[in-house]
């Protein structure tokens, strides 16, 4: 028998769990660390509204809440943003979370409430059905122990029989996360392009709805999935901020949709305009998560808790120290060789590397980019004995070895792409758009992901590899997943989903083998990636100096452990600008530090240098991977940017300063940098000059810091450790 809606919710649970539930209201109170949730079945109207999310409050308290909706007019849709999943159907005229098309054409949808129960101690689930078609729907909630990110996903099903017909996902959302009233709303969120990521943008969310998103079948360089939403008065430390993300790898879109009433709501899901997704009869669908938390105390909170929540249950191995790698390419490019990679390696080694990764050009019918992409054995010119020479000699060294892969892309000038052409994204009677002189395989395809696996696996055993450096070298074109029908663009999505197969099942395959994702660069970064990789390329510009705002914007979201940053070459092969060598090594030490330039041109003063920045590093490491970030000073702030990790335990804490440029107005001093997250009555010391200052002097007055050196790109680290009394 199906539950009514008045049977639907269960009569109550007792407090102190992390989701409280009161029958006779129906009201639902998710509580985390620092906040709660609350919503609403309304018995009634068969709606689910929402009603608080932010400052803690008892389960009594919320049910004497009351709901709001729109005034009554023929005009206005009464419930728009009020609802936790508004569909399309009745007097709505918001975007919906769900939109479906039946087999007859129509898509109004009418819900109505089957069950409200918790799955487990922290996990709600709420399940509603159309009221006369073959549709059901469920609303998941989840809140993990000591965090306040909270997770939500969909799962929809066709209920009907075959002569029901197929039926259409057009949008399927994983949340949607309503606001509370405010007078105005600001917005932040990241921007940029190929090796200019992470621009951090905060403006005023106007009246009407404002999309960012992906149809790049990738998340993409110019936008990250996730977004912010504070009053406008929220700063670095202080303030009520919220923020909503998406654990997708695919095309995504963050919908804000702000009424002329105040009432505002945040959509979040996987695909864009045009994905569809097809249900036959007795299929489910089941949406990516979406992550969302708020907190009371600002940018630097918020950041520091989705860094938590990502290392202790997204990361597959938070706990391991990401070792310092050095990679070839910006030495070698294409021409690679076993006799010059060994000797980049011995240098390499000689400066502390842990890691050497050898990059493009290595395998058949690799001569430059418009070739052998596909043909993934042993270049026999360049490597006549295969990988296993260069592997053995690398592990002799004592680092691992690493190899440069690019699974999911072929040129048309390859031996795989003769004799499978059908298995790239393609319409038929289209000619194939090349970008990089690449075209993408469909991952969607199960066929093409067992060849993916075959060859994958028999490489890392052959060659011994112990870490894949994944990339993705360009965007979608032609995803009508060959000529459209009803498959249309289910590649926007699908194709992320293979990915996330083959990697799955890579790592079951190969417990001790490490993956760095990239995709250019930062073009495929995202919660869904961490949760099968180990860290990732933040961008193919490796210039010390753009790297701090490339840095800034993924801190927002992104811990420093899977931040990979490296030291490359000056002048800069991108931009052409020079930096000093300390400089180089203190802004890729805000992340995972990695080697990149041509090291046989390096002098012996230089290797010998960064030989002692590397030893630095690693012994700072702990503090930086693994404690929490404070952005003490932002790029464009000042003449400065100041970056503060606090070690796990307390006991030690890292400052680097890094200046860009100077001018006779600012002088050469760099003010005091006032600490955070330190213990006020506890003493701290210079582990370098041995100075000490209580943690209240360090918060209040700040921390002296040195004069920096004369000139553009100078830069300091500083150490400090708790004096234990």
């Amino acid at each position: 028998m199906t539950p009514s809606p008045t049977d639907a919710v269960p009569a109550h649970t007792g407090p102190g769990r992390p989701i409280e539930i009161d029958g006779p209201s129906g009201t639902v109170l998710i509580r985390t660390p620092h906040s709660v949730y609350v919503l609403r079945v309304d018995r009634a109207s068969a709606l689910v509204r929402h009603i608080h999310w932010g400052a803690p409050l008892p389960l009594a308290d919320a049910v004497a809440l009351p709901t709001w909706e729109e005034h009554d007019d023929s005009f206005a849709g009464r419930w728009d943003g009020t609802e936790e999943f508004p569909v399309e159907g009745g007097a709505r005229f918001g975007a919906p979370a769900l939109e479906v098309r039946f087999a007859d054409g129509s898509n109004h949808l009418e819900a109505e409430v089957e069950e409200v129960a918790l799955a487990a101690d922290d996990h709600l689930v709420i399940r509603l059905r159309d009221r006369a078609r073959p549709l059901s729907w469920q609303l998941h909630y989840r809140v993990r122990p000591d965090t306040d990110v909270l997770e939500r996903w969909t799962e929809v099903t066709h209920t009907g029989a075959a002569d029901d017909g197929d039926i259409r996902l057009l949008r399927c959302s994983s949340a949607n996360w309503p606001m509370p009233l405010a007078p105005s709303w600001r917005l932040s969120s990241v921007h940029g392009g190929w090796a200019a990521e992470g621009s951090l943008e905060r403006a005023p969310l106007p009246v009407g709805e404002t999309i960012l998103g992906s149809r790049r079948g990738h998340t993409g360089h110019h936008a990250n999935p996730w977004a912010a939403l504070d009053c406008g008065d929220a700063g670095e430390e202080h303030g009520d901020v919220k923020v909503m993300a998406l654990a997708a790898s695919g095309s995504w879109r963050i919908t804000a949709q702000r009424t002329a009433a105040g009432r505002t709501a945040v959509l979040v899901g996987e695909g864009h305009e045009g994905t569809e997704l097809c249900l036959a009869p007795g299929d489910s669908h089941r949406t990516p998560v979406s992550l969302a938390l708020h907190t009371a105390h600002g940018f630097g909170a918020a950041s520091r808790a989705f860094h938590a929540y990502l290392r202790a249950h997204v990361l597959p191995r938070p706990r391991e120290l990401r070792p310092v790698l050095y990679n070839s390419w910006e030495a070698t490019s294409f021409e690679v060789s076993e006799d010059n990679q060994i000797a980049l390696a011995r240098r390499a080694a000689e400066m502390g590397a842990e890691l050497f990764v050898l990059d493009d050009g290595w395998f058949h019918g690799r001569e430059d980019d418009r070739s052998g992409l596909g043909d993934w054995t042993p270049h026999e010119r360049r490597f006549p004995r295969g990988l296993r020479p260069l592997s053995d000699e690398v592990h002799r060294l004592g680092m691992a070895f690493g190899l440069w892969v690019e699974p999911e892309m072929t040129n048309a000038d390859s031996d795989l792409y003769r004799l499978h052409p059908d298995w790239v994204l393609h319409v038929p009677d289209r000619t194939p758009t090349e970008l990089r002189n690449q075209l993408v395989l469909d991952f969607s395809r199960p066929d093409v992901t067992e060849w993916a696996l075959s060859w994958l696996r028999r490489t890392v055993t052959e060659a011994d590899v112990d870490f894949l450096k994944w990339d993705f070298n360009r965007s979608f074109t032609e995803a009508g997943a060959h000529g459209g029908g009803q498959d249309a663009r289910r590649v926007q999505v699908e194709h992320a989903r293979g990915l996330y197969r083959v990697l799955d099942e890579l790592r079951a395959a190969f417990p001790k083998l490490r993956i760095e994702a990239c995709a250019g660069g930062g073009g495929r970064v995202d919660p869904g990636i961490l949760a099968r990789t180990d860290q990732v390329w933040t961008s193919d510009n490796t210039d010390a100096v753009d790297r701090l705002t490339i840095q800034h914007g993924f801190s927002q979201l992104y811990p420093a452990s899977v931040m990979s940053a490296w030291v490359t070459d000056s002048p800069n092969p991108l931009t052409g600008r020079v930096v000093s060598l300390p400089f180089r090594f203190h802004s890729a030490m805000a992340g995972v530090l990695g080697l990149g330039g041509d090291l046989t041109r390096w002098t012996d003063a230089e290797r010998a240098q960064a030989a002692e920045l590397v030893a630095v590093y690693k012994d700072i490491r702990p503090v930086v991977q693994h404690g929490r970030q404070y952005r003490l000073l932002a790029p464009g702030e000042g003449r400065s940017t100041a970056v503060q990790y606090v070690g796990e335990r307390g006991d030690r804490t890292v400052v680097i300063v890094l200046r860009p440029s100077t001018s006779f107005v600012h002088g050469l001093d760099q003010a005091p940098l006032r600490l955070r997250g330190l213990e006020p009555e506890a003493v701290y010391r210079d582990e370098d000059t041995g100075d000490e200052w209580s943690g209240r002097t360090l918060a209040a007055f700040g921390l002296p810091v040195p004069r920096l050196p004369a000139g553009d790109c100078a830069s300091a680290l500083l150490r400090l450790r708790r004096v234990d009394t």
